[in-house]
């Protein structure tokens, strides 16, 4: 029998940092599963995960965990519509859909699902929980006593429902139904935060994936161990070592921000840090994080730069989001780098460094504090007189910001007729790094080192520098 235990009343919990995630790709057919296993669900479970989306799918979902033996009796979670639904067959179908939606792709959400249908009374057997506040659902409830039979568990269920995003602190309790309180608390400020989770109580199917590893293989070492004890590990497919990143939920690196797309019409994956430009010339999409003040670097790999020589725009704007036609750098707001070398701010081009090519990685060191942005190529930075030949950043390109206006990282293309495809780095890399450098707090994962005094954009630096 199912045992529902409250959450511990008025304990203490201190929060703590939380090191990984794992990012999916649905383009891909990214996935975690254990095939072959067998045996009965209990009647009581917990789900408790953190979750951060790569971008809405209107009519379409993102499995976050499936169980069950693939034709009679499920148990699912995932978005659907940009809601959470849960999702169960067996005696019947029972989908239980919050009425909020979830549209922040700059943010990690908690999602608890607490399941008990030992319950007697109806609305004691289900419960939806995000950011620790108990979610208003749609449906039928399900029956006293529904139990899913085993033989598979699913994380990013690999089908026309897959996951695209991040994933982090991985909790599934087979046995047990237990408040958000055992995960996360509020802190000071009224934000929910996590918590080390102390409760036990995994049970035979349940599991632990903090995604600490790197290898591929499903044993302790690979991207799916559990570290419950149980060593329930998951098999890889299509994961490599570079989805395992450092965007957790207690330090939120920058992303490219789909929610910003509305002229540009680009294509977003890799967690938001790939972008396929759109049909519109001139215009751009912008970051998820700006900044108001301090010194703050990042990489972009160019993947494709399209037919012409200055197709490529690459750099930081302020002030305004983009209109149908607006390019960075149409005023003095903001800055852009073409791949002929030319820098363009205030409508005017003039000739700044070397010219780009495919596979080069650009970086980009913005000083909001006074105003100056810095290009650089493949470890050199820009002369100011065509060249790429300078060990620091040097030739400044100054902007103009209003006081208390936000400043971005923005990506675009400068014809219509083809489009240009980025991966961008804001220290959460989707491409592969040889040789690694971080910034002088430790966060990040760059190609090239940092200059002195510049930071990954991370809420970590936001908080000490922004």
């Amino acid at each position: 029998m199912g045992v529902t235990i409250p959450g511990p009343s008025g304990e203490v919990k201190e929060s703590y940092e939380i090191s990984n995630s794992l990012r999916f790709n649905d383009a891909e057919d990214t996935k975690l599963d254990r095939p072959g296993i067998s045996g009965t669900l209990s009647k009581a479970h917990t789900f408790s995960v953190w979750i951060k989306r790569d971008r809405t799918k209107p009519s379409g979902r993102h499995t976050i965990a499936g169980m069950g033996d693939g034709s009679g009796d499920i148990s699912w979670l995932m978005f659907n519509n940009d809601s959470l639904i849960y999702y169960a067959t067996g005696s019947g179908t029972y989908a239980l859909t919050t009425t909020a939606k979830y549209r922040d792709l700059s943010a990690w959400y908690h999602v608890v699902a607490k399941v008990d249908t030992t319950q007697s009374t109806a609305s004691d057997r289900f419960k939806f929980y995000v950011n620790g506040v108990e979610q208003a659902f749609t449906g039928t409830i399900l029956p006293q006593n529904h139990q899913a039979n085993m033989d598979a568990q699913l994380v990013a269920f690999n089908s026309s429902d897959v996951m695209d995003g991040y994933m982090s602190e991985f909790h599934f309790l087979d046995g047990v139904a237990y408040d958000p309180t055992y995960f996360g608390e509020f802190d000071n400020n009224g934000v929910w935060v996590p918590i080390k989770y102390t409760g036990g109580n995994y049970g035979t199917f349940g599991f632990y994936l903090e995604f600490k590893q790197t290898g591929t293989s499903q044993n302790s070492s690979g991207m799916g161990a559990d570290t419950s004890g149980n060593d329930n590990h998951f098999a890889v497919t299509n994961l490599t070592a570079q989805d395992v990143t450092t965007d957790t939920p207690t330090n939120n690196f920058a992303t490219m921000n789909p929610l910003d797309n509305y002229y540009a019409g680009a294509t977003f994956s890799e967690g938001n840090c790939k972008i396929v430009t759109g049909s519109s010339p001139t215009t751009f999409v912008t970051s998820t994080l700006g900044v108001e003040t301090g010194k703050w670097y990042w990489e972009v790999k160019i993947i494709d730069k399209a037919g012409g020589s200055d197709d490529t725009s690459i750099g930081v704007q302020g002030g305004v989001s983009p209109g149908a036609t607006d390019q960075m750098g149409y005023n003095t707001a903001g800055v852009q780098l073409r791949s002929n070398g030319n820098k363009h701010t205030n409508g005017s081009n003039a000739t700044y460094m070397a010219a780009q090519d495919n596979n080069d990685i650009i970086m980009v060191a913005f000083d909001k504090t006074n105003n100056n942005v810095y290009f650089g190529a493949n470890g050199q930075w820009g002369d100011g007189s065509g060249n790429t030949d300078e060990s620091n950043p040097t030739s400044a390109i100054s902007i103009t910001i209003t006081a208390g206006d936000f400043v971005f990282a923005a990506l675009g293309d400068m014809d219509g007729s083809d489009t240009c495809t980025y991966e961008i780095n804001f220290g959460n890399p989707s491409f592969a790094i040889s040789s690694g450098n971080a910034d002088a707090n430790g966060y990040g994962n760059f190609e090239y080192a940092p200059p002195s005094g510049y930071y990954a954009l991370c809420t970590k630096n936001l908080a000490e520098f922004g």
